[in-house]
C-alpha cells in the first residue's frame, strides 16, 4: 500500500513498499519559506524537483540522504522506477518561465504522475505516450504561475487518470496569489468534496475504468 501526504503547494510525501528488502520514501518538490508556508518534518530516499523556483525546490529542507533527481531522464532507485519527462512551465514553450520537469513514478504496480508547474495548455502526443495508463495524478490548479481550473481539467481528460489530487492553489498563508481549489472542483463539476489527511492507496483497490475519483488532501 502506498501512502501519500501533501504539505501544501506541490510538496508530497509518497510512502511505498515493494516488498520487505523495497521500501522508500519519496519527497517532490519541497519549497521554502517565503512561500508564507512551513515545510513539515520530512525525510526521503528519493528527492524529486521538477523545477529550480524556491517554492519547489529547498532540497536543504528535506531529511537523510536522497537520491536526487532533478530533471528528464530515466531511474530506478530502491526498487522504484521515475521517468523524468520534460515541459513548459509556461504555453510559449518556456519563452518566459522556462523548463519543467514531469514525473511519472512506478512502485507497488501502479503509476504516479505528478505534473509539478506545468503551464502548457495540454499535453503533447510525445508527452501522452510516456504518460501513459496513469493511476495517480497529482495537477496544478492554482492559475497565474501555472495552468488553471480549465486547463487542469483538459489535461486530466487528456492523461485519464483513475484519482486526481489537485495542488499549487490558495492557502491561508501562502504569499502567492493563486485560484481556489473550489473552481477546479466547480469545473470538475464535484463541488463538495471532504479534506482528508492522508491518501493510502493499492492497486487492488484503485477506482475502476472510467470511475475517476477526485481526492482533496489538507497539508
Amino acid at each position: 500500500m502506498a501512502k501519500i501526504y501533501w504539505a501544501g503547494q506541490s510538496c508530497f510525501q509518497i510512502s511505498v513498499s515493494n516488498s520487505k528488502d523495497h521500501s522508500a520514501e519519496i519527497v517532490i518538490d519541497p519549497y521554502d519559506e517565503d512561500t508564507g508556508l512551513k515545510l513539515p518534518n520530512l525525510s526521503a530516499d528519493i528527492l524529486l524537483v521538477t523545477h529550480d523556483h524556491h517554492d519547489h525546490n529547498n532540497i536543504k529542507g528535506v531529511k537523510g540522504t536522497p537520491f536526487l533527481v532533478s530533471g528528464p531522464g530515466e531511474y530506478e532507485v530502491k526498487g522504484v522506477f521515475i521517468h523524468g519527462i520534460p515541459s513548459f512551465h509556461d504555453d510559449k514553450e518556456g519563452k518566459e518561465k522556462g523548463l519543467n520537469t514531469i514525473y511519472v513514478i512506478e512502485a507497488e504496480d501502479m503509476k504516479f504522475c505528478h505534473l509539478g508547474d506545468l503551464g502548457q495548455k495540454q499535453l503533447t502526443d510525445e508527452q501522452l505516450e510516456k504518460i501513459d495508463g496513469i493511476d495517480v495524478l497529482m495537477v496544478p490548479v492554482g492559475g497565474e504561475f501555472i495552468i488553471d481550473a480549465s486547463s487542469a481539467q483538459k489535461i486530466i481528460g487528456q492523461i485519464e487518470p483513475k484519482i486526481v489530487i489537485p495542488m499549487h492553489y490558495a492557502l491561508p498563508k501562502l504569499k502567492m496569489k493563486l485560484d481556489e481549489v473550489s473552481k477546479f472542483l466547480k469545473a470538475m463539476g464535484k463541488p463538495s468534496i471532504v479534506p482528508q489527511d492522508k491518501l493510502a492507496v493499492k492497486a487492488s483497490a484503485l477506482p475502476k475504468e472510467g470511475a475517476m475519483e477526485i481526492v482533496i488532501l489538507q497539508p
